[in-house]
């Protein structure tokens, strides 16, 4: 493999009503930006149709992404580096998405997760509604995996712009309203620095 070939990211999330899917594409824009080669994937559906059919916004936005490709675990040994998105569940991670961690074991056993660079980004209902503390638990997933971590921090002025959360990209549910601009920035920022730190990840597994 050369420095020339774009980098690998796979930006694998779950989305009910679609704000998590939309900050999916900005963190893969801003991948892009740098020069990365992005594969966006969703998770599988695992609540049953009552569920969905009693939220029309829910059904809406299943329907309008069926075409975005479930993840496989061949997308993950594809990729040098990974940013996990998911909306809070009682400050966790949502059940679509920590089932697909939860089939990772034997590509964790074999090694094929080892020093890939590794990022996450949540959102919730309100303001406190446990977007930090679900980050925090996705990146004990992580630290079994022995990703290389990289969060947003304050490396930028739009983290503080929509908040300041170190962790991983985060925002509000609107109820409907798009999310603010300062939320798609921030976003793009955490694609764009995933995408810078898992090059350097190469640079070095490459000896």
């Amino acid at each position: 493999m050369t420095e020339q070939e774009p980098v690998r990211l796979a930006i694998v999330y779950y989305s009910s009503t679609g704000n998590t899917y939309t900050i999916a594409q900005e963190i893969a824009a801003g991948a892009e930006a740098r020069g990365a080669e992005v594969r966006i994937r969703r998770v599988a559906e695992l609540a049953p149709d009552a569920a969905i059919d009693a939220n029309p916004a829910w059904r809406k936005h299943l329907e309008a992404t069926r075409e975005v490709p479930v993840a496989t675990h061949g997308d993950l040994e594809w990729a040098e580096g990974f940013v996990f998105g998911t909306p809070t569940r009682f400050g966790l991670p949502a059940a679509q998405l920590k089932q697909f961690l939860d089939t990772c074991g034997g590509l964790w056993m074999n090694g094929a997760l080892t020093d890939k660079v590794v990022s996450a980004f949540a959102g919730a209902g309100n303001v406190h509604g446990g977007q930090e503390s679900t980050l925090l638990a996705l990146h004990n997933v992580f630290y079994h995996w022995g990703g290389i971590m990289v969060p947003p921090g304050y490396t930028d002025p739009a983290i503080h712009a929509v908040g300041g959360n170190p962790y991983g990209t985060s925002f509000t549910d609107g109820q409907g309203a798009a999310l603010p601009e300062a939320t798609l920035l921030a976003a793009r920022h955490q694609g764009a620095r995933t995408a810078t730190w898992a090059q350097a990840a190469r640079r070095i597994t490459a000896g």
